[in-house]
């Protein structure tokens, strides 16, 4: 595939072809925010290459090559191996690029350190759920990105979910939160079908209404934007079965243990930042 003369806004390149990056083109393509064919991904080997593909996206080996053709770059590579990709791309880098790292733990100031003095980079923080578009995402800019490419970011990542401009602290607290939350509302769905099962539901049952219930507490609470509590308080009725239920879970300590889970989370992903 020969390079274009520039990069074009048009098009949205992928340096790493992974599930993230993956999950990010699908949202994109699936909203109409670009086309399948103005994507370019690239990737040592073809071994991921081939679901961008398989999404009439265009795919290449050269990192370069994505940053000559394209102005808006995610790099989605592993986090020790991106600071080699930067290096190997620095030297293509023009005014004209915004520079998103998906890459957990790597910061701001790091990213900086290894592209050219003015490049315009920013940080976005994903989870799994964007495979589905009902994502969670917070980005940090850098010193150098404004809120053109702030607005222009937001606006792209919506085709995956909630996105939302955050210091660059909160981005490890997202981690914490959303990132690693996604176990924790699993393993919570799965206790949930499991209380329903003991009791006799049989399990396929179970596990879908399990999910079901999820996915509409979720949507009551960021379609009427209630606080949990308020919600919590109208479906517990004086004496009902939901107080019984509410009572064994304080008593088995789920608050003190989703709460410790999250700070458990979050001090992992600042001490992987640090190093």
């Amino acid at each position: 595939m020969a390079a274009a003369a520039g990069p074009s806004p048009g098009r949205v390149g992928f340096v790493g072809a992974g599930r993230m990056a993956e999950a990010i083109a699908q949202g994109l393509i699936r909203a109409g925010k670009v086309e399948a064919q103005h994507v370019l991904a690239s990737a040592p080997t073809d071994r991921n290459l081939c679901h961008f593909r398989a999404l009439g996206c265009q795919t290449t080996h050269s990192n370069q090559e994505v940053l000559q053709s394209c102005s808006l770059i995610f790099f989605a590579t592993k986090p020790h191996i991106l600071p080699a990709v930067l290096a190997e791309v620095a030297p293509v880098v023009t005014a004209e690029h915004i520079l998103v790292s998906v890459a957990a733990g790597v910061s701001l100031s790091t990213l900086e350190e290894l592209l050219p003095p003015t490049a315009r980079v920013l940080r976005v923080s994903p989870n799994l759920p964007c495979v589905v578009q009902e994502g969670a995402v917070v980005m940090a800019r850098g010193r150098h990105a404004g809120s053109s490419e702030v607005k222009l970011l937001q606006t792209l990542l919506e085709a995956c979910g909630q996105c939302e401009e955050v210091p660059e602290a909160h981005v490890d607290i997202h981690t914490g939160l959303s990132g690693s939350g996604v176990a924790f509302v699993c393993t919570f769905s799965e206790a949930l079908a499991e209380g329903a099962i003991k009791m006799g539901m049989p399990s396929g049952l179970a596990h879908r209404i399990a999910a079901q219930t999820l996915l509409g507490t979720a949507k009551m609470l960021l379609q009427k934007g209630q606080h949990p509590a308020q919600l919590r308080t109208d479906v517990c009725t004086p004496g009902g079965t939901t107080i019984y239920g509410l009572h064994a879970l304080e008593q088995g300590g789920l608050r003190a243990a989703t709460m410790s889970a999250v700070e458990a989370a979050t001090c992992r992903a600042r001490e992987l930042s640090r190093k």
